[in-house]
């Protein structure tokens, strides 16, 4: 191949397989060419991802030595598409009263899961997470691409228990969503002690179900390394946990819906 060719292959294996390390000799055994030309090749390819705003091309320390693709998206890439979601989130339409809106079809289009998942992959990608974790089930597309850019495993909360998951952990929590007692559970086998995880919430309010993750994760002895939340209602109102991260912010007051993107996203 020509070293074109060679780059165009090399950016495509990377950028299916982000954050994971590649050391050069599996390309130059690939292309059947010595590590200096494939070094040469990856400049070019970093020089193209970075210059897209889509993501870097690092590289990896060891004896082996190698490269892995960063995925990121930059603020003037994320900001017209933050600004569009914004809008089509602030329909009056989408109202359907005590705090919430409707988000089902968002949460299930792809611009919209890959946007939301960048933009936690890139806030998270300096944690020590060794999974991601999100409560079913409106959140999972955007939990999943988070985990997939971040080559994590994703576990998944579930709200009843499955026999096809074996022994479970159940825990009780308080929704504020629902405003009455729930019950969620999580198979044994799902976490390790001592892992950390980073949760990804779709919608908060009170911040209950993201508290009885945290709770959740406790009985594995596990640990939080941190929470993203796609919208958060109720800007400025005393949550449940702590620190989170939010995309949009949602604040529903009389006949006003307005719906704002975090600013720190649009710098």
């Amino acid at each position: 191949m020509k070293r074109a060719q060679r780059a165009c292959v090399i950016t495509q294996i990377l950028t299916e397989n982000p954050n994971k390390d590649f050391p050069l000799g599996y390309f130059a055994e690939k292309f059947g060419c010595a590590k200096s030309s494939i070094s040469e090749d990856l400049q070019i390819v970093r020089e193209a991802a970075e210059s897209t705003g889509l993501g870097y091309v690092e590289t990896t320390s060891g004896a082996r030595g190698g490269v892995r693709y960063v995925p990121y998206i930059s603020a003037e890439l994320a900001a017209p598409q933050l600004i569009k979601f914004s809008q089509e989130l602030a329909d009056p339409d989408r109202v359907l009263g005590s705090g919430f809106i409707y988000t089902t079809d968002l949460m299930s289009d792809p611009a919209f899961v890959t946007l939301a998942g960048r933009i936690f992959a890139r806030h998270f990608a300096a944690t020590d997470a060794d999974m991601v974790v999100t409560v079913e089930t409106k959140g999972i597309g955007v939990a999943m691409e988070t985990a997939r850019l971040l080559d994590m495993p994703l576990v998944v909360i579930r709200r009843e228990a499955k026999v096809s998951e074996g022994s479970t952990i159940s825990i009780n929590y308080f929704s504020g969503s629902a405003d009455r007692i729930q019950k969620m559970s999580l198979s044994k086998r799902a976490v390790k002690p001592g892992s950390k995880a980073i949760i990804i919430d779709d919608f908060m309010r009170g911040g209950g179900s993201v508290k009885g993750m945290e709770d959740m994760l406790r009985e594995f002895d596990a640990k939080t390394a941190g929470v993203g939340v796609v919208i958060v209602a109720g800007h400025g109102e005393v949550k449940k946990i702590g620190s989170y991260f939010p995309i949009f912010h949602y604040d529903d007051t009389g006949s006003v819906c307005k719906v704002t993107a975090n600013p720190d996203l649009l710098k």
